[in-house]
């Protein structure tokens, strides 16, 4: 495409955050760009049509199963064939007009729902459209800059709001919201049938000003009051353990990531620690170039990660030179809102052996999403155009990497202020 700048980034979610009163779209892309810009969410590719594959043959003996016969799929290939497939779409919008008890409609409205409609036909969650203003913060988070809201990464595109994992130290964590809530009310109000993109407008509001909100989690049903903040997304937290053992703490793959890690690396190592703890519990993903780039810090050569599209072909991302902590025993923390970016890079050390995987399986986001800016500041939409694997081919979409060592954390630990995985984690290197 013309006059388009490309950038990539491995996007799980959303996050629940403002700036100036506008809903923060996170696990997005870099700095803000210009309304024009392609943004990459794990690939860069047009989504083929599924091609129907034949069903085997019972052998002899074999019961056989009744099977739906293949959907036939249609294409208007064209003007005149787009203009007879839409001509009950505009026939649609013209008796709505007529006919409507409440006018005038707000056309604007109506367009943006039709472009949410069409892109939730697909039956894929991570396809969905982005307003103005989702869309504008969607790429300005990556940059690290500050906003207001309760800190938490969502995703929005099934039955209700689920919680993907709180951001550290935000409202969010501090009101109790945990990994794989689902919000089912919003101040009180029934969120059943309401789209994700409505019922996160019932959550904005201004700094210092609370919103309730009413989560399943499990067989309980539980309410969480949370006051809206600024909040700066964090990206490294890191210090020196007792017993020599490094540790650091990565809660988004953000534009300024790579460069504080390799920090902390550099002061850490300097140390000369016996070991070091790479966190990546709670972190929803980011950009793909920093993914690569982060993962090449803790593995010297060969590929971390694979694209592969609807047509079978795949594409491969290659460890860059002059990573810093290639040799160091490593163990990666990952929890179930472990996802996505974080996800590539926990899959690569895990396949390879680089380092030992402590904690509960991850969130399993492993599809790749364009994120294409519509003409006329119309928002953007996001668009599912490959599935990526692990250095081994493994696909870990909805299903997740599995620890090599499983250490839950129960709300009894969090009530205590223990942290088991990370006690883990320490335990496994003073045995060593």
């Amino acid at each position: 495409m013309d006059n388009k700048v490309l950038r990539s980034c491995l996007i799980a979610i959303v996050a629940i955050a403002l700036l100036g009163g506008t809903f923060l779209s996170g696990f997005a892309v870099g700095a803000l760009m210009p309304g024009n810009s392609i943004r990459q969410s794990l690939g860069l590719e047009d989504a083929p049509v599924a091609q129907a594959t034949p069903l085997p043959t019972p052998l002899p003996g074999e019961p056989t199963q009744e099977t739906e016969a293949p959907t036939q799929v249609f294409q208007a290939t064209t003007d005149e064939e787009l203009e007879e497939l839409f001509k009950p779409f505009w026939e649609s919008w013209d008796l709505l007009h007529e006919n409507y008890v409440d006018q005038p409609l707000d056309d604007l409205a109506l367009m943006r729902g039709a472009i949410s409609g069409m892109l939730a036909a697909t039956g894929d969650k991570h396809t969905s459209y982005m307003n103005p203003e989702q869309f504008a913060q969607a790429n300005a988070e990556m940059g690290g800059e500050e906003y207001t809201g309760i800190g938490a990464w969502v995703n929005t595109t099934g039955e209700y709001i689920e919680v993907v994992s709180p951001m550290k130290n935000s409202p969010a964590e501090k009101a109790g919201l945990k990994a794989k809530d689902i919000v089912i009310a919003i101040n009180g109000e029934d969120m059943t049938g309401v789209p994700g993109d409505l019922a996160l407008q019932k959550i904005l509001g201004p700094a210092g000003e609370a919103v309730t909100l009413t989560v399943r989690r499990g067989e309980e049903i539980l309410d969480f009051t949370i006051m809206r903040e600024k909040i700066t997304v964090p990206a490294v937290e890191y210090e020196m353990l007792e017993g020599d053992i490094a540790y650091i703490a990565l809660y988004t793959f953000n534009e300024l990531a790579t460069n504080q890690v390799r920090a902390a690396l550099k002061e850490l190592l300097a140390q000369n620690p016996k070991g070091l703890i790479f966190d990546l519990r709670n972190n929803g993903g980011g950009l793909l170039v920093t993914a690569i780039e982060i993962t090449s810090q803790f593995v010297s050569k060969g590929i971390v990660m694979y694209e592969e599209y609807g047509d079978g072909s795949r594409d491969s991302y290659n460890a860059q030179p002059g990573g810093l902590a290639t040799e160091i025993p490593l163990v990666i923390l990952i929890n179930e809102g472990t996802a996505s970016a974080s996800e590539i890079t926990a899959g690569a050390i895990q396949d390879y052996g680089r380092g030992t995987l402590i904690g509960t399986t991850s969130y399993g986001k492993g599809s790749v999403q364009n994120w294409i800016p519509l003409s006329t500041e119309a928002g953007g939409v996001r668009i599912t155009i490959a599935r990526w694997l692990t250095p081994n081919g493994n696909q870990i979409n909805e299903v997740g990497l599995t620890p090599d060592i499983e250490v839950p954390y129960t709300q009894e630990d969090v009530d205590a202020g223990r942290d088991p995985q990370l006690d883990a984690a320490i335990e496994f290197f003073n045995q060593q």
